[in-house]
């Protein structure tokens, strides 16, 4: 690989990384513009530089995951809610099982990030200091979090409800 080509698998990196929301659909064009579009370089990536380019979108995804399960984060631009969160998780499993890649860091990290997030929220809503920020169903949460490999016990019931859609 010459100079050249390097600089553009390093520009393709920085676009799967930094892909805002759709970080699979930035891999595929990458690999797309660098090996096969008549406008690219069409250019033979290793199986290092392919693996580099999926990390890539892994680690956007785990970002944008994580974002969202951040108490600090809300009310800021970058906040989409717990929901979103739930979305981008599910394509990021999907994501995985597609590309044969293990995502047990990221759900481990995930899982962690959601414990306290609902931890701070039983706390900060308990105490009236706020209203609740879950925008989505209790049954969904739960979901969510089983997804992760948590039980939500009775400790988390009474976020039941504080929860989207509950009346």
């Amino acid at each position: 690989m010459n100079g050249s080509d390097a600089e553009l698998l390093e520009d393709e990196w920085y676009i799967v990384r930094h892909s805002g929301e759709t970080p699979e659909i930035a891999l595929h064009s990458a690999l797309y513009y660098l090996t096969r579009s008549k406008d690219g370089p069409r250019i033979t990536l290793s199986e290092e530089q392919v693996a580099w380019l999926r990390q890539a979108a892994v680690d956007r995804f785990h970002e944008i995951i994580v974002r969202d399960l951040q108490h600090a984060n809300y009310g800021t631009p970058v906040s989409r809610g717990i929901n979103r969160s739930i979305v981008n998780y599910r394509r990021f499993r999907t994501f995985c099982e597609r590309q044969k890649i293990d995502r047990s860091a990221v759900q481990r990290q995930t899982a962690a990030a959601l414990l306290n997030f609902l931890e701070i929220e039983i706390a900060e809503v308990g105490r009236g200091q706020r209203l609740p920020l879950i925008d989505c169903p209790y049954e969904e949460l739960k979901c969510f979090a089983a997804d992760l490999g948590i039980e939500l016990d009775a400790r988390f019931a009474e976020l039941a409800e504080h929860c989207a859609g509950t009346e």
